[in-house]
């Protein structure tokens, strides 16, 4: 059954500038939350993934940060320190409480100003409108607002794409994701292209274009990267947690083509409030079931910025 992302107890908001093409998404629970971590691209520009890993003391972290700007953006994770240590959020270390916050940064240098990256102001907005904000908003906007697709040909066949969300709920278990897409290769919606290199008014296959140029070297093109977040209720410790976010990129991988490039740093982070004991199988199937449909549901959902075309503008 289909649900809706206000129903799992997280607090989502976006910030973001559209005079500059960049933005940022957070994630939080005032309680904490269980968290893993899957990072399945080349060129990840990430923040305190350390604290995800099994070896980490970490169990529970207050944080989860999408956003624009590549590594530049990650100073934005600072805003969001801020916000929570006022607020009383964080671990108590005995001499000051410190918020643990996660980040993973997509590159939208590329769209509107190319200096413009989310700061800790942004990040602590972003904040404040997760308290009354819509977890379900989708489209350009948070970490979403500069992210494009279809890249191959850098910003002659790119078209606009967004952030996107989509959950379900099988008994009292809850999957959810929320994605945002900016991607080198081109979205797939059950088998068939919807969106990603658009050629002279008409979109085109990259895989194909890749295939007729196999000579030529792929390499950095306008930066991408696909990143996001599974949310659940499963009652999962972080090396399950990590596995389901594994799992997901295979939601991913049936919704995006090509992926996980060296161009791309495809990451996904798991959170959870642990109450429901379930399969970890079922649990990690259904997070690439709701990754792939959020993808799809992030570029049909997108606003055309700066000149380039979005799905909404092409075929509505």
């Amino acid at each position: 059954m289909k649900i809706n992302l206000k129903e799992f107890g997280f607090k989502i908001g976006h910030a973001q500038d559209l005079s500059r093409g960049t933005g940022i998404t957070v994630i939080l629970r005032d309680e904490g939350m269980g968290a893993g971590l899957n990072i399945a691209g080349g060129g990840p520009a990430s923040r305190e993934s350390a604290l995800l890993s099994d070896l980490s003391e970490a169990q529970k972290i207050d944080a989860v940060v999408l956003s624009g700007g590549s590594a530049f953006g990650l100073d934005a994770a600072g805003g969001v320190q801020k916000y929570l240590e006022e607020h009383g959020i964080g671990l108590d270390t005995g001499v000051r409480l410190v918020p643990l916050v996660v980040q993973s940064g997509l590159f939208d240098l590329g769209v509107g100003d190319r200096m413009a990256a989310p700061d800790s102001a942004m990040a602590y907005q972003a904040c404040k409108n997760a308290q009354t904000g819509d977890p379900d908003e989708e489209g350009s906007i948070g970490a979403g607002t500069g992210a494009t697709i279809g890249k191959v040909l850098g910003d002659k066949s790119w078209m606009k794409s967004g952030i996107g969300t989509y959950a379900i709920k099988v008994g009292d278990l809850k999957v959810g994701a929320i994605i945002a897409v900016n991607a080198f290769g081109d979205v797939y919606e059950k088998g068939k292209e919807i969106a990603g290199a658009y050629v002279d008014g008409k979109l085109v296959s990259t895989f194909d274009l890749m295939l007729k140029n196999y000579k030529e070297h792929f390499g950095f093109v306008r930066g991408n990267t696909t990143i996001g977040c599974i949310l659940t209720n499963a009652d999962f410790d972080k090396a399950r947690l990590n596995k389901v976010a594994q799992m997901a990129q295979d939601g991913i991988a049936r919704a995006i083509v090509p992926v996980h490039t060296t161009m791309d740093g495809d990451s996904l982070y798991a959170v959870t409030t642990g109450e429901v004991k379930t399969d970890l199988n079922l649990t990690g199937a259904m997070a690439a079931y709701v990754t792939e449909k959020a993808i799809v549901r992030a570029v049909k959902n997108a606003q055309s910025l700066f000149g380039i075309p979005s799905y909404k503008e092409i075929f509505n």
